[in-house]
């Protein structure tokens, strides 16, 4: 079994989309979850298109593209940390 140590080394690529919702709920814009997510821009556009594609998110025509984390995906997040937590105690 793994240790809560050995999970902090790498992430796996249910918490990197985690971390983009969670940066994306009030509405950001794709620098914003590159910092905030420590990801680089070629890793976010792949992201991004799966998440768009799951309903996890949208992203705004406009010029800004503001990326805006869904309610199906708030679900995700809620469910999430839900699990994270009861495995972690």
């Amino acid at each position: 079994m793994l240790s809560k140590s050995s999970l902090s080394q790498r992430r796996s690529n249910l918490e990197i989309i985690a971390e983009i919702l969670r940066i994306a709920r009030r509405g950001a814009r794709k620098t914003q979850i590159v910092y905030g997510a420590n990801l680089n821009f070629k890793m976010l556009k792949e992201y991004l298109k799966k998440l768009e594609e799951a309903g996890l998110i949208t992203i705004s025509e406009e010029s800004a593209e503001i990326i805006r984390t869904t309610s199906k995906g708030f679900r995700f997040l809620q469910q999430f940390y839900g699990l994270k937590e009861i495995y972690l105690r």
